[in-house]
């Protein structure tokens, strides 16, 4: 008999990532209140650094960088926001972490919770993914919208459904 799987993994679409961080600096250039502090959104591998003229300032790019991320369908789980810093001039800097990938304790916690609410249903952990398997579709359709109501720190996708 046949055997369906799929993958749980935490990700995010760079390239939307991409489009919302280039929507933000325009928005920043063209609005009034924004548009003469100076403020620079940097990307990097795995992180974004934004510097700005103050506080306030920082702030705001907060709103309009999750609400650009929000449009775009990027999970607002994948922004860890760092302490802010002093930066010369008066001005300051914050890092923000981009989350990708299940820790081991994240992946330890799905795949309990799906053997423990599911017998029919195999969980197991490959690297910073959980591949999830079972004789019936129908059991890994269950499986995901459980998972979905479940509050987790970072974002899930569901992937390699076949």
């Amino acid at each position: 008999m046949a055997s369906f799987s799929f993958d749980i993994v935490s990700d995010f679409d760079r390239q939307e990532l991409v489009n919302a961080l280039d929507q933000t600096t325009r928005e920043l250039q063209s609005r009034y209140d924004l548009k003469d502090t100076n403020t620079s959104l940097e990307l990097g591998d795995d992180q974004i650094i934004i510097h700005s003229a103050s506080n306030f300032t920082l702030q705001a790019v907060h709103t309009l960088l999750q609400t650009k991320a929000a449009k775009r369908n990027l999970s607002l789980k994948i922004f860890e926001f760092g302490k802010v810093e002093s930066a010369s001039g008066n001005r300051v800097r914050q890092e923000v972490t981009l989350k990708r990938g299940l820790n081991a304790e994240q992946a330890k916690q799905i795949s309990k919770l799906i053997r423990d609410e599911f017998k029919k249903v195999q969980p197991s952990i490959q690297g910073d993914a959980v591949r999830v398997s079972a004789k019936s579709k129908d059991d890994l359709q269950v499986v995901i919208q459980r998972l979905k109501q479940e509050e987790f720190p970072v974002a899930l996708q569901f992937t390699n459904y076949r």
